[in-house]
């Protein structure tokens, strides 16, 4: 489908969706008069932690700072944020300095014009600890985190105390996934205005359905949840940064993946039982790869166990830095 057929898809499909949204509110509407609401079957918590910003290259980047310890570093994956971590701050910070970062071009971050390579990355993530004189820490990350940890771990390995790899980043991204949603993402190339406008017209319908292929348990999608996600897709930038990141899948293939079996640091290993996009045997065979690792499989959760089932990743994660 070329550009201007897409556009005039994107406009049929706004047409429908338009009636069927008046539709909708009019259902609601009448509804709400006859009928009590469901009680959610969870409340929302909003944690009040205050947020830092560091110039690197001259960019402004946003984090969360708790505890006082040996530094851990948590990284989040692809078109995640600061969020994904909110249930490792009071867990971990009691015996650690928690650093959790929002990359470049995502969450609360700039998201200048660049290109998104790993190597970019990497480059990003070291400014970062030299502006918080950070010699030495311990990077936790979640998959595409995972692949910068693996990245920085192989490039100054002496920047690295251990390494915790979620769901990470695994050799042959492409034939690893095994997500359909996710297959055509990396699959589809369209100008960036189009992705921008498409995004913006009906960023909560793609939005929910992704979450829907990363988490789990859909109980845990609460409107509070899926709203501070589609604000999240709708920042200025991200979608540019987002496409420039995929576009840049090459140089992880060629650059890092390659060298996992040279990892030295201790690993640890955490993976989703029911990850839908790189399942349970991709963990295994990273765990294979990786010399001395450990590998823990996480029941009922995704690909963002320690957002699904933190009581359990958190605790490998604390027994792992204190072993």
């Amino acid at each position: 489908m070329n550009a201007p057929e897409a556009f005039a898809e994107i406009l049929h499909v706004a047409t429908r969706h338009t009636a069927a949204a008046v539709l909708l509110f009019a259902t609601v509407l009448m509804s709400s008069c006859s009928s009590r609401p469901d009680i959610p079957p969870w409340f929302d918590s909003i944690q009040r932690l205050p947020i830092h910003t560091a110039s690197v290259h001259g960019h402004r980047l946003a984090y969360l700072d708790q505890g006082q310890g040996p530094p851990v570093i948590l990284l989040h994956g692809f078109g995640g944020s600061i969020w994904q971590w909110e249930y490792q701050q009071a867990a971990l910070s009691t015996r650690h300095r928690v650093v959790t970062l929002d990359l470049p071009g995502s969450g609360l971050s700039d998201k200048p014009g660049i290109d998104y390579s790993p190597t970019t990355l990497m480059e990003y993530l070291r400014g970062f600890m030299h502006e918080l004189e950070l010699e030495r820490a311990t990077l936790v990350g979640n998959s595409m985190g995972a692949g910068l940890a693996i990245a920085l771990a192989l490039t100054d390995p002496e920047k690295v105390d251990r390494l915790v790899l979620i769901s990470g980043l695994p050799p042959r991204v492409e034939e690893a996934l095994t997500s359909p949603i996710m297959k055509r993402a990396v699959d589809l190339h369209v100008p960036v205005w189009l992705a921008e406008f498409g995004s913006w017209l009906f960023g909560s319908r793609p939005t929910e359905t992704i979450l829907k292929e990363i988490v789990f348990d859909h109980t845990l999608l609460t409107p509070s949840v899926l709203d501070r996600s589609i604000r999240n897709r709708r920042a200025p930038g991200l979608i540019r940064s987002l496409m420039s990141l995929r576009d840049h899948l090459p140089q992880w293939e060629s650059t890092f993946a390659p060298r996992l079996n040279t990892i030295t640091h201790a690993t640890l290993i955490l993976w989703g039982e029911e990850d839908r996009l790189f399942p349970p045997r991709v963990g295994k065979d990273i765990h294979m790869l990786i010399p001395g690792s450990t590998l823990r499989l996480i029941p009922r959760a995704g690909h963002i166990p320690q957002w699904e089932r933190p009581d359990i990743v958190n605790g490998f994660i604390l027994s792992f830095l204190e072993s």
